[in-house]
């Protein structure tokens, strides 16, 4: 299997006017000054210091498992926040402004670089760049993080777009349940002869038509695979009009004409988007790999393909790091230090079938009883994290110019890409 790696992540220019996510009046003035980063020292410090950790709702569980076995383990004692996704961004937004956040926050590493610029995370270059094992974390979310040569964030829990299926039901449909889709036409054939079981309430693939981070997490990957880009370096140009993108779109409207796509797909906004296939009513289609232990039945997994064959991911989940307004630097680093060794990622999240956010991890002792989670974890480091300040308005937003391209491609076949592909490009230059 061929496995496209995009090369790293390039340094965005920089921020010309307010962010386009929240609008941060002040935040720089208002916290504590952060500690000098050689202050902190390569380990930290584990004092009985009380720490404030925040993180989104959909992590709630790896965050849970990661503070209770470093609470358990240290005299620091990490008292975490739980937000509800809808609420994350705002919430960051007033406390920065106001000087009130917490000693740790993580964010949707798609919002990272944004917030990085904005000054809500400390420099932790000298600590990070101390790390003998620095080469082994994942380059995406190190690289988002990244701001003039400086580096705020470590990984905090990686969530990829993998391509999942449905053993059974590839069995009922003559297929090999053993052998991955090998291109974008071949996922195709597969979702339609799975159609063609006509069995009540299954489909052959499914997605989420309204959702627009749910498609940056699927469809960019098929874009990747064939060795094409979805963004400028610099992330103010969209080049989701190319070959490759056009062929996916194609693909998508035949599927969708053909009835094999579940029909709630056409609404679907993210919160539903998986549970068709996890009821086993979907027989295959691209999926979070944090999925993996709560899917109820024999899955197949691999990278995602392109018209062209190869794989790739999308290697979404949170970023974490100091914030600015933390007196905590040493005791906050400490927590990051423990949240990076062998232990955490291990006996924490391997040991949970999640992903490692280091390389030298992903052929642990509990992803050597599972092939899947070995290949979930090789994959995490060849995939691609892409960063635009205006990533959001852009891709996420309900309404956005990439949802009105989708839509319009595949559930209204026009012949528009060119025109709604400049769309998005006006958005990421604002």
């Amino acid at each position: 299997m061929t496995i496209h790696r995009r090369r790293g992540l390039r340094a965005l220019t920089a921020v010309a006017a307010a962010t386009a996510l929240i609008t941060l009046a002040g935040c720089a003035g208002g916290g504590a000054t952060p500690a000098p980063a050689e202050s902190i020292g390569p380990e930290g410090v584990d004092d009985g210091t009380t720490l404030t950790l925040w993180t989104r709702a959909p992590l709630e569980k790896q965050a849970n498992l990661l503070v209770d076995a470093y609470n358990a383990s240290h005299e620091n004692q990490v008292e975490l926040t739980v937000v509800p996704n809808d609420d994350y961004v705002a919430k960051v937004g007033a406390a920065a402004g106001s000087g009130g956040l917490p000693d740790l926050f993580a964010a949707d590493i798609v919002y990272v670089p944004n917030w990085v610029e904005q000054g809500l995370f400390q420099d932790i270059s000298t600590q990070i760049d101390a790390l003998d094992f620095k080469d082994q974390i994942n380059k995406g979310h190190l690289s988002a993080g990244t701001s003039d040569g400086q580096e705020h964030v470590l990984p905090f829990v990686l969530d990829l777009s993998m391509m999942f299926w449905n053993k059974e039901l590839f069995t009922e449909a003559g297929l090999d349940p053993e052998k991955a889709p090998a291109d974008l036409a071949e996922f195709a054939d597969a979702a339609k002869k799975i159609q063609a079981l006509n069995k009540p309430g299954v489909y052959g693939t499914a997605t989420g038509l309204n959702c627009g981070g749910c498609l940056v997490f699927t469809w960019f990957p098929t874009v990747w695979a064939d060795g094409e880009e979805v963004l400028s370096d610099d992330g103010t140009e969209s080049l989701l009009a190319g070959d490759s993108a056009k062929e996916v779109y194609d693909t998508w409207r035949d599927l969708w004409e053909s009835g094999a796509v579940l029909p709630s797909s056409q609404d679907e906004a993210g919160p539903t988007w998986t549970a068709g296939f996890t009821e086993g009513n979907v027989g295959l289609m691209f999926y979070p790999a944090t999925l993996l232990s709560s899917t109820p039945f024999e899955a197949g997994v691999a990278g995602i393909p392109g018209p062209g064959g190869g794989a790739s991911t999308f290697v979404g989940g949170d970023g974490i790091g100091i914030s600015k307004d933390s007196k905590k630097s040493p005791q906050a680093w400490n927590f990051l230090n423990w949240m990076m060794s062998e232990e955490a990622q291990v006996q924490v999240l391997a040991k949970n079938n999640d992903v490692v956010s280091r390389a030298d991890f992903a052929d642990n002792e509990y992803a050597a009883k599972d092939p899947r989670l070995v290949t979930i974890n090789e994959v995490a480091g060849q995939g691609d994290t892409p960063v635009a300040l205006n990533f959001q308005q852009a891709f996420n937003a309900p309404g956005s110019p990439w949802l009105t391209l989708v839509r319009n491609a595949v559930l209204q076949g026009t012949d528009t890409v060119d025109e709604d592909n400049e769309g998005i490009t006006a958005i990421l230059q604002q």
